[in-house]
């Protein structure tokens, strides 16, 4: 019952899991627990398998081995047709922000909605502008993502992944493609939203200032092995 109870306590609970990348075990044992509130870094070299770790708890990557459990889906035995269900518990953030290029940012964020099930036209359009106001972004409702800036366009990412309201937001390497003071930008951004909303943040980052100035949990991928610091 001791499990049960942790995988209840916790959104994503790792035991002993090995982590693939493709075929190939990347990282072996791996123990780590994200309960509601935390902020947990993963750090490393190119390479080592911090993506694969996020790769595995979205369930992109099969699990290798061991237990994992996240945002209450057994990631060893879930089915195929659950997984988009698990991804709506969770807001996904990328480098490379994913925004639909031909679209505006409000049809950016309807095709999220109208795709995890929402149809009320009224309710989609309060809940994007309530989204796109708490990242600071409500003016650029009707502009096209190139008309942004790589900042705004990380803005309109976070937004996205906030529309279903998630449990955890996972974050690859989030601040990668921008400069230092649009970085600091978005990280305080994820900051305010890990605290006054109690989203607990799983984020890869190389950069590892930012854990410095932003402190919360590390996880170090190196050697095979993934374990806090």
């Amino acid at each position: 019952m001791e499990n049960d109870n942790k995988s209840k306590e916790n959104l994503i609970l790792f035991e002993n899991a090995d982590i693939l990348n493709g075929e190939t075990k990347v990282i072996f044992g791996m123990n780590m627990s994200v309960a509601p509130g935390d902020f947990v870094y993963i750090v490393g070299k190119v390479g080592t398998g911090k993506s694969s770790v996020i790769r595995t708890i979205i369930a992109e990557n099969s699990l290798g081995g061991g237990r994992a459990v996240v945002c209450g889906y057994d990631l060893a035995t879930i089915k195929s047709k659950e997984i988009p269900f698990l991804r709506r518990k969770m807001g996904v953030v990328f480098q490379d922000f994913q925004l639909l290029m031909d679209r505006s940012v409000r049809d950016n964020l309807s095709f999220v909605l109208k795709a995890t099930g929402w149809e009320d036209k009224a309710k989609i359009d309060s809940r994007i502008e309530e989204v796109l106001k708490s990242v600071g972004m409500g003016a650029k409702i009707d502009k096209m993502p190139f008309q942004l800036s790589g900042g705004e366009q990380q803005r309109i990412a976070i937004a996205r992944a906030l529309l279903n309201s998630p449990e955890v937001i996972i974050a690859d390497e989030p601040t990668g493609n921008l400069d230092d003071d649009t970085a600091t930008g978005i990280m305080d951004l994820l900051s305010a939203i890990n605290k006054e909303q109690n989203t607990a943040v799983v984020m890869v980052t190389h950069n590892t200032s930012i854990c410095d100035r932003y402190p919360g949990r590390v996880m170090l991928c190196g050697a095979e092995k993934c374990v806090e610091i």
